[in-house]
């Protein structure tokens, strides 16, 4: 049964964000990052509803399971279910894990950010989530990797 460590595991592998942001912020940018960050969260609605129809979009390729705990997980939700539960998310500001696929690949939102992370996507995934952010608006960039 998937659980907790086996989430953990996920989350110690390389990642991309799925963002309002084409790139990282460098350090002492001299933009206005901050206030511009506030600004996207006073419209986390809107994002969440982005990051739903990104779901939805894969999910016609894709098996999707979300899990609100890390223990109980719903597969392939109707696309309803699936926007109103970002939506939920980011009125709770609670964290949501959805497995992509044959569990290899994670994505998480935590329900009070401007961008969702996606965990070790193979080259065909990671292409697929760039094709369905981009009809969002979205971005898909990855932090340097360790």
């Amino acid at each position: 049964m998937k659980g907790t460590d086996f989430i953990e595991s996920l989350l110690a592998k390389p990642y991309w964000l799925i963002d309002v942001l084409p790139k990282q912020v460098p350090a002492g940018s001299a933009g206005q990052y901050f206030k511009a960050e506030r600004y996207f969260l006073s419209w986390l609605d809107e994002i969440s509803w982005k990051f739903a129809r990104v779901l939805i979009r894969l999910n016609c390729y894709y098996d999707i399971q979300v899990s609100t705990d890390g223990e109980t997980w719903i597969l392939n939700e109707s696309p309803e279910d699936q926007a109103r539960r970002f939506e939920e998310s980011a009125t709770a500001h609670s964290p949501l894990s959805i497995l992509i696929g044959s569990d290899a690949a994670l994505i998480t939102f935590s329900g009070d950010d401007h961008y969702m992370a996606l965990y070790n996507p193979d080259e065909e995934l990671l292409k697929l989530v760039r094709q369905c952010a981009q009809a969002e608006g979205l971005f898909v960039w990855g932090p340097k990797q360790p």
